[in-house]
């Protein structure tokens, strides 16, 4: 007996398995603090609750249309309009379940095999390993700290061939916080001006995470000549602080392919759960002022987190402009404690563990995310856990 060949192409996701780690040693009474995983530590706002609560009580509790309620569907459509000013049908859009969903529906309706799809890295540790369920080859183009971690026109010329089928844009973005401006989307889009068999793969989901008064642009805002081919995802988990409802959506200027993914769907897991569609089609028509309190929050801890970061020895850390994440360079650090013999491999990976088992603090090596010599935590967690997680770190380093 024997697994799926397609098993041995792709691995569990490097973040669920810090965070298991993280919590197993948790459950034996050790105190972690855990600064891997990518959610938000509010709640859910009280009024998207309260939709959900008056749809299970009026019976909403059946199947729905396989891609979404036609109200959650107008209500994607609507912010598209209302915060992006970008025009869809409804049959342009699709809801999934996540934002992940709607990315794995895309992919395995656009790639076949042996379709190139240009991941620029540090990325979102989920994208290749889907790109490879399809039969597709992920080009992941390294990004680094001089890049301030951004795709450049010149990296993207080098990279596209003539069997690249499509390219992800994750701003502002999973690892990093970077933050594509207006100017950098343009000079993207006028590569991919020039390759008309490229798609365009842009993860917004956390559009509304941003600091210090950051603007967002999608690429078809910049480029609308390019629409037609901007497959753009989104969802509730992060900006309301959803993540455990599981609803994303996704849109794009041609029905055809909202179909196909539609069908993917149809023939994985049928319809999203129907009480989180009524509470996402809260959340979207509720207004943003629900996530203000947690906005000046995150742009607090961030600057705080990345001030104490920058102060311990072997550690470089750019100032992000949205997400909740802090991504720190550390080869120097890691060369450090390998001459001190207190790590056994000048790898990120073997800092990370150093730090979760020496000084019980979690953080996600960067080599996860496609770029060697770095750590991601995360900043979505209380200030006591931020200072002794720090203080550890600190410890540690120096």
């Amino acid at each position: 007996m024997s697994l799926a060949k397609r098993m041995s192409l792709i691995k569990e996701s490097p973040t669920l398995a810090v965070m298991n780690k993280a919590r197993k040693m948790k459950n034996e009474g050790l105190d972690v603090i855990a600064l891997a995983a990518g959610e938000p530590d509010f709640d859910t706002p009280q009024h998207v609750k309260e939709v959900a609560i008056k749809a299970i009580n009026d019976g909403k509790t059946k199947y729905t249309n396989v891609g979404g309620t036609p109200e959650l569907k107008q209500a994607v459509v609507d912010k598209f309009k209302r915060e992006n000013n970008l025009d869809y049908a409804t049959n342009e859009v699709i809801v999934s379940a996540g934002g992940k969903h709607s990315i794995y529906n895309a992919l395995q309706a656009l790639i076949s095999e042996g379709d190139e799809v240009i991941i620029p890295a540090p990325y979102w540790v989920s994208y290749p390993d889907m790109v490879l369920l399809c039969g597709g080859n992920p080009i992941c183009v390294a990004c680094s700290i001089e890049d301030n971690y951004k795709l450049t026109p010149e990296k993207l010329k080098s990279s596209l061939t003539s069997k690249t089928k499509a390219i992800f844009i994750n701003s502002p973005s999973n690892p990093t916080g970077m933050v594509y401006t207006k100017e950098e989307l343009k000079a993207i889009a006028d590569v991919l001006k020039n390759h008309p068999e490229v798609y365009i793969i842009t993860d917004d989901i956390y559009e509304h995470i941003l600091f210090n008064d950051q603007t967002f642009s999608n690429i078809a805002n910049v480029a609308p000549e390019l629409i037609n081919r901007t497959l753009i995802i989104n969802g509730v988990s992060k900006a309301y602080a959803m993540t455990g409802w599981r609803i994303g959506f996704a849109a794009i200027k041609d029905a055809k392919i909202v179909s196909a993914m539609e069908t993917v769907q149809s023939q994985s897991t049928s319809n999203p759960c129907s009480i989180a569609q009524y509470a996402a089609y809260g959340a979207l028509t509720g207004g943003l002022d629900c996530i203000k309190p947690m906005l000046k929050s995150f742009s607090e801890r961030h600057d705080y987190v990345v001030e104490r970061l920058n102060k311990i020895r072997g550690v470089r850390c750019l100032y992000a402009q949205g997400a909740f994440y802090a991504f720190f360079e550390c080869s120097a650090a890691i060369e450090n404690l390998y001459k001190e013999s207190k790590i056994a491999a000048k790898t990120d990976l073997a800092l990370a563990n150093y730090l979760l088992d020496n000084f019980l603090v979690a953080g996600v090596p960067g080599s996860a995310f496609g770029l060697d010599n770095h750590i991601r935590l995360s900043f979505a967690t209380s200030y006591r856990e931020l200072e002794v997680g720090l203080d550890r770190i600190e410890k540690a380093l120096n």
